[in-house]
């Protein structure tokens, strides 16, 4: 897939199987994934081959469930060993791999982050707080994962 097709989600990937995905699927596959930049001419051979940059390490991933104690969407009890690491500003976007930019969400949460109205954003004190759609909450109040505190 190039970066066209991943930033504006119209077109496919490829895989080594030659099986399609939707840029939807890659963006989501992609969050704990080694994503590695490969240049290509205009017949498509390749000129340089990057190296992968974005993948959560196990020290990152270790803070983040001391923060985040599990799926940190709000009402969920989901523990750490069912979550993903995601990138709160898309990697693909200029999102750093870094705690201040990373969130524990389960399976179902992470879709929810890629297909729907719900945002998360790094509150001052350092911790993921949700901003639910206004169909939910006209008044986009900021919610967090109270379980586990």
């Amino acid at each position: 897939m190039n970066l066209d097709v991943l930033t504006d989600a119209v077109g496919t990937a490829t895989l080594a199987s030659a099986c399609r995905l939707a840029p939807a699927a890659v963006r989501r596959l992609a969050c704990d994934a080694a994503l590695i930049p490969v240049v290509l001419d205009g017949a498509g051979l390749p000129l340089d081959v990057g190296q992968a940059k974005r993948l959560v390490q196990p020290h990152q991933r270790t803070a983040l469930i001391a923060r985040d104690k599990g799926c940190a969407h709000p009402g969920c009890i989901a523990p750490a060993r069912w979550t993903d690491a995601h990138h709160i500003t898309w990697w693909q976007h200029g999102g750093d791999t870094d705690l201040h930019n990373l969130v524990l969400l389960c399976k179902r949460h992470h879709r929810m982050q890629h297909h729907g109205a719900w945002q998360v954003r790094m509150a001052s004190d350092g911790r993921p707080e949700f901003i639910p759609p206004k169909w939910i909450d006209p008044d986009q109040k900021p919610l967090r994962n109270t379980i586990r505190q």
